[in-house]
């Protein structure tokens, strides 16, 4: 009651807030007078003044009155179009970063132009992100012509647009396109091996088109870009018989002491290839083994940059040999590997172990290897769209969203009055027993409408309604337009050709979102339709000829009652509903919603049905007879309400996650744009190199007396990673953990300082910069790849009592802490064993290739840094991923086609 009484006494905030909006208004309309004295060259050249008042300290608000003065005045002399009050209160919504929530037919795309030209005048860029591509080129042209006019340049980005022209759109001052070009754009930025590469920049200020379909509906999806693992079926068979060649060494693990081995006079062809930790899961590959693999797979170097991948084979299929054993940690069940919990012992159906692990297996048991897919990068809208400095949004309906918008995205929503009062007739909903007297009631509506001419627009919310629904009509033998499939331009067209007198369209709720309906029809949509282009010689004459027809049509459609909204279902959502409804009584034109329900649809069924039927029982109502009261109405309310909550709690959950990997995902882009926009990452390299020594010395350094620190262990490690030998085996014991960290650091950098000697410092930058990628971006798809595979099954931990959140966040925290020090790790070691192999080398393999009658040429067309991913390839023979002809079964790119 109190809350009731403020509200009537100081009014809502929403109203407080368009009344503070207003006052603004009234000085950009004092300006008026004084803008319009401008000449055109005088206009222009504000755009030129207002960016030298920016410069010396002006902000943006200081000059939104002045500016948005300007931008009407521009629309007036280049589009025919003047703002109105309500359009200007919008402008300022969006400039400070809020949704403008604007009825259909109130001119959201006229209101952008006002908050688009004030924030491009910065230089940094202005995002306009629309629903599909006909949108963005459609508004793009239009309203380009306005701020070419002021000075600005703009551009549009489309669906498969060649790297270089995307760079150029960006580059403008405006830039219009669709949330999912804008979305994967930013994850293929953060994927190329050049800054030159990168087209985006810094993320500015972004207006959202039909925020509340971007931001709410789209958002439940996350732009993914994936790639299947070409061939990785074959790779790991062949290292599956690889691994099986190779022999594990006996026991080297318990006896450190060489003498020691000696005295058990145990021979020396036993210390084989490969060693085995069992208490810590892990696998080491001896001297031997390595020249074993290389010789198997006819490589030269396992560590070469280009065998990246093949290590990994190679350790996950001795993983599965000798750390996975059937029917203890999983089981071969109808040609399918089923991991058992190693909790509760139970068989974990369809779930997989990630990382490569399971098709190791599967080779391992003979089976089919299935496929992968992997995620290279991926991102919710949400936290794409939370990364602009600053966000706005316009819509007809956001206020039911208003709470999401909030708790999600920090905006608020700020209604706005229409330039006109809205007259149309919202009648209640009419409510059958079944759903085939509520079709017939539908029909015999639309025979009537048609009829007496008044337009009608049917919403469905399935293509299948849609399509029952017009057999019916072909059947009365009622003309119509159906439009069901995805926004084209020729839905475009017929959605606003709706209005036109006798029209009868039946559409999915969605479609033609962002066309107006005018009543009588639309002379610009119709003159295009003739003569195609705005350029055409005859295009001025057709379109006053449209005019007047649509003048004359518009006459009858007002003395029909306007366009009548006809809804065959309600939606889950009422905000939709709130949409289809605004499409009738457009800038004050009259016209009348109607709702047809039946007992049988979901909606109904699900909520409440049996109520309203036990009143229609007791009522007596004959078939085909509607009730229409106002329980129904709150019942279906309360019904959306529910539904409503449900898809926000799960929007919520999916951010929730998401942001744990965006923290994440945030870390690893920052760390890779510094590296890629320095041409020197020796310092980087050097404090890999010391954090690795220090973690190994740590880790092999445990107990309180010097004699228990593991010593020979480390030795082994030191010489494994960076090819070191330790020969002072005692220096330790004079020195804190600390200073022999940092000693040993030391020793081993000269070493590495002396490769460098050896390669040249331009070649060795090369090499740091090239490895450091490789290895980053293939430990980041495994993470990701690792994240998905938990994801999956984290909701199991609820069994345990404990939240699937929290234990998602400690689990991927460690998982992401073990990547970094992986990388760190593999980063060095393998700049600590790669070969260069010098030109004679290379001409050696040449002429091996041409005694093969295999004909050699350079392919410089590789992207890459030249120097390092230039290839070889048989010309107009083999393809790089076909089997080489030397009859090694290897890949030719991987054989004689190698650098």
């Amino acid at each position: 009651m109190i809350g009731n009484l403020v509200k009537k006494i100081f009014g809502t905030k929403n109203d407080r807030e368009i009344k503070r909006i207003l006052a603004i208004v009234d000085e950009i309309n004092n300006l008026e007078p004084e803008i319009k004295k401008l000449g055109d060259e005088d206009l222009k050249a504000k755009t030129i003044e207002f960016r030298e008042r920016l410069d010396k300290g002006e902000t943006l608000d200081d000059l939104l009155v002045e500016a948005f003065a300007v931008v009407r005045e521009g629309a007036i002399r280049v589009l025919g179009m003047r703002h109105y009050d309500v359009q200007m209160i919008g402008g300022v919504v969006l400039h400070e970063g809020k949704i403008t929530e604007m009825k259909t037919g109130e001119g959201k795309t006229l209101v952008a132009t006002l908050s688009v030209y004030l924030n491009a005048l910065t230089g940094k860029g202005v995002h306009v992100v629309t629903v599909n591509d006909y949108l963005a080129t459609r508004d793009r042209e239009l309203m380009g012509r306005l701020y070419s006019f002021l000075g600005l340049t703009s551009d549009v980005l489309y669906n498969n647009m060649p790297m270089d022209k995307r760079g150029a759109a960006y580059r403008a001052d405006i830039t219009y396109g669709t949330n999912s070009e804008f979305g994967f754009d930013y994850l293929r930025d953060n994927m190329v091996s050049r800054v030159e590469n990168r087209v985006q920049r810094d993320l500015h200020f972004c207006i959202v088109d039909e925020v509340d379909s971007i931001l709410i509906d789209e958002a439940r999806t996350p732009l993914i870009i994936s790639g299947a693992a070409a061939d990785t079926q074959k790779w790991y068979k062949i290292f599956d018989g690889v691994s099986k060649k190779l022999v594990r060494s006996y026991e080297t693990e318990k006896i450190k002491d060489i003498k020691k081995k000696k005295e058990m006079e145990i021979p020396d062809d036993v210390w084989k290839d490969y060693e085995v930790d069992e208490k810590s899961n892990n696998i080491t590959l001896t001297e031997k083994g390595v020249a074993k693999i290389e010789k198997e797979l006819d490589i030269e170097n396992l560590y070469s940059p280009e065998n990246v991948e093949l290590t990994h084979y190679m350790m996950q299929a001795l993983k599965a040999k000798e750390l996975f054993h059937r029917d203890k940690e999983y089981l071969v069940r109808d040609g399918q590997i089923i991991i058992i919990d190693e909790f509760t012992g139970r068989a974990m159906e369809g779930r997989r172990y990630s990382d490569g692990l399971h098709q190791a297996l599967e080779a391992k048991e003979g089976l089919k290897v299935a496929g992968e897919n992997q995620t290279l990068a991926s991102i919710t809208l949400q936290n794409y769209f939370r990364m602009y400095e600053k966000l706005s949004g316009m819509t007809g309906t956001a206020e039911t969203e208003a709470t999401e918008f909030m708790h999600t995205y920090k905006l608020g929503v700020v209604v706005i009055p229409t330039n006109r009062p809205i007259v149309r007739m919202d009648n209640p909903d009419l409510v059958y027993k079944t759903h085939n007297e509520k079709t017939n009631a539908i029909v015999d509506r639309i025979e009537e409408l048609y009829t007496k001419g008044q337009p009608a627009l049917v919403g469905t919310i399935s293509i299948e309604s849609s399509e029952i629904l017009s057999e019916r009509l072909k059947k009365r033998k009622i003309p119509h337009e159906v439009l069901n499939a995805k926004f084209h331009e020729k839905e475009a067209d017929i959605v606003a050709q709706a209005g036109r007198y006798k029209s009868i369209t039946i559409a999915t709720n969605m479609a033609g979102r962002g066309t107006d309906i005018m009543l009588g029809g639309n002379p610009e949509f119709l003159t295009l339709d003739e003569v195609g282009s705005i350029d055409a010689p005859n295009y001025n004459e057709l379109l006053e000829k449209y005019k007047a027809q649509c003048a004359e049509e518009k006459v009858k459609v007002l003395e029909a009652g306007g366009l009548f909204i006809l809804g065959t279902e309600r939606h889950e959502s009422r905000r939709i509903d709130n949409q289809l409804r605004g499409r009738s009584g457009r800038q004050g034109d009259p016209g009348a919603t109607e709702f047809y329900l039946s007992l049988e649809d979901e909606l109904m069924r699900l909520f409440g049905s049996e109520r309203v039927a036990a009143v229609m029982d007791k009522l007596g109502l004959p078939e085909g007879e509607p009730i229409v009261h106002s329980m129904i109405s709150k019942a279906i309310e309360n019904a959306q309400k529910k539904v409503e909550a449900r898809n926000f709690g799960i929007r919520k959950n999916l951010l929730e996650f998401d942001d744990v990997n965006n923290k994440q995902r945030e870390a690893i882009y920052e760390s890779r744009n510094t590296a890629l926009e320095k041409d020197d990452l020796s310092e980087t390299i050097f404090g890999m190199l010391n954090d690795t020594v220090s973690y190994e010395v740590v880790e092999k350094f445990v107990g309180e007396f010097k004699e228990d620190w593991d010593m020979d262990g480390l030795i082994e490690r030191i010489e494994e990673l960076f090819d070191y030998v330790i020969e002072d085996k005692d220096e330790y014991k004079a020195m804190t953990i600390e200073e022999y960290s940092n000693s040993l650091s030391e020793k081993i950098l000269d070493k590495y300082k002396a490769r460098e000697e050896q390669f040249g410092s331009e070649l060795m930058r090369k090499l740091e910069k090239y490895i450091l990628f490789e290895i980053v971006d293939s430990r980041w798809r495994e993470h990701l790849k690792t994240l998905d595979a938990l994801r999956e099954g984290i909701y199991l931990r609820s069994y345990g009592q404990k939240d699937p959140l929290t234990e998602y966040k400690l689990i991927s925290g460690d998982l992401y802490a073990k990547m970094l020090k992986t990388i760190k790790e593999e980063t060095i070691s393998y700049l600590f064993k790669v070969q260069i192999r010098v030109p004679e080398e290379k001409e050696v393999e040449i002429k091996e290739a041409q005694n093969k009658n295999i004909k050699y040429e350079a392919n410089d067309d590789l992207e890459g840094d030249s120097d390092l991913a230039k290839e070889s390839r048989v010309s107009d023979k083999v393809g790089r991923n076909d089997l080489c002809p030397c009859g090694s079964g290897k890949k030719y790119k991987k054989c004689c086609g190698r650098v």
